[in-house]
């Protein structure tokens, strides 16, 4: 491969993973030298992560019935052609044809699509543990962009402040392994949010994402698994709490009570026991 002229579909390619190790090669020398594309195959490697970790779960749900009648319904081909084609379409989502099938995914496709939609909107019961969930899978993955200010830049906690209208301290989990990284501002729903990064020296992350909650939000303390997000959300004194991360439950808890015990103005006592998870 001409490292002169390396296209967008090599570099589709390559953060894919379906080049051969020379190719790679070629495209990663490339990309050390052309910090845009660099940053455009970063931001590509970023949002498959966070699909991945929003999608990945639906590949263990079996099969629904109605595609499996469907599938052994088509006549022509022999019965273990059948088989064959079924178990592609199962396994890896390949095209069988036949417009029952076609139909049936396009309708599968939109009621996930609205599913999700619907999760994640503003003002819903788990919206926002949806939306610190899915930030965390995205900038977690940056090595270089993970935050928008360091740590070491003072204005951070008072810049955050200002923007989500709630005091945003920058919790010291040393005690727990965890150095703070930086923040960034993020959108939430028509309002703000703030996202903290901290990670420990086997470059683990954590992320506690705050918020102003909506009027009249439940406050209970919770845990909640999704995949290997492991996450703890509460609200108190008018701010709202997501801590997530792929770390052990006693570990994250560990985390969540630090956070507990510093909120501004709150004086330290441990949170109620959190339930095994959360109702969705």
């Amino acid at each position: 491969m001409n490292t002169s002229t390396i296209t967008d579909e090599l570099l589709s390619a390559y953060v894919d993973g379906e080049l051969e190790a020379a190719d790679r090669e070629r495209v990663d020398a490339w990309l050390q030298s052309h910090p845009e594309d660099r940053a455009r195959v970063q931001a590509w490697q970023a949002d498959r992560a966070a699909l991945a970790a929003l999608f990945n779960p639906v590949l263990d749900e079996p099969a629904p019935a109605a595609l499996r009648a469907t599938v052994w319904r088509r006549q022509g081909p022999p019965r273990w052609a059948m088989a064959a084609a079924a178990a592609g379409l199962l396994l890896a989502g390949g095209v069988l044809g036949g417009a029952g099938v076609w139909q049936w995914q396009g309708k599968a496709h939109a009621v996930q699509l609205a599913q999700m939609k619907q999760q994640m909107a503003a003002g819903t019961a788990q919206g926002w543990v949806q939306r610190a969930a899915f930030a965390h899978s995205i900038y977690t993955n940056e090595p270089r962009h993970a935050v928008e200010v360091g740590a070491q830049e003072e204005h951070l906690s008072r810049w955050l402040t200002r923007r989500i209208d709630i005091p945003v301290k920058l919790f010291d989990l040393k005690a727990q392994g965890f150095d703070l990284v930086g923040g960034r501002l993020l959108p939430d729903g028509p309002g703000k949010s703030a996202q903290l990064m901290y990670q420990d020296a086997d470059k683990r992350r954590v992320t506690v994402y705050l918020r102003k909650p909506e009027q009249g939000a439940d406050t209970a303390f919770r845990f909640e698994q999704q995949g290997k997000l492991g996450m703890f959300y509460w609200v108190e004194e008018g701010a709202g709490y997501a801590l997530v991360g792929e770390l052990p439950r006693d570990t994250l808890l560990a985390l969540a009570k630090s956070i507990y015990d510093q909120h501004p103005g709150t004086a330290p006592q441990a949170p109620a026991p959190a339930p095994a998870s959360a109702p969705r």
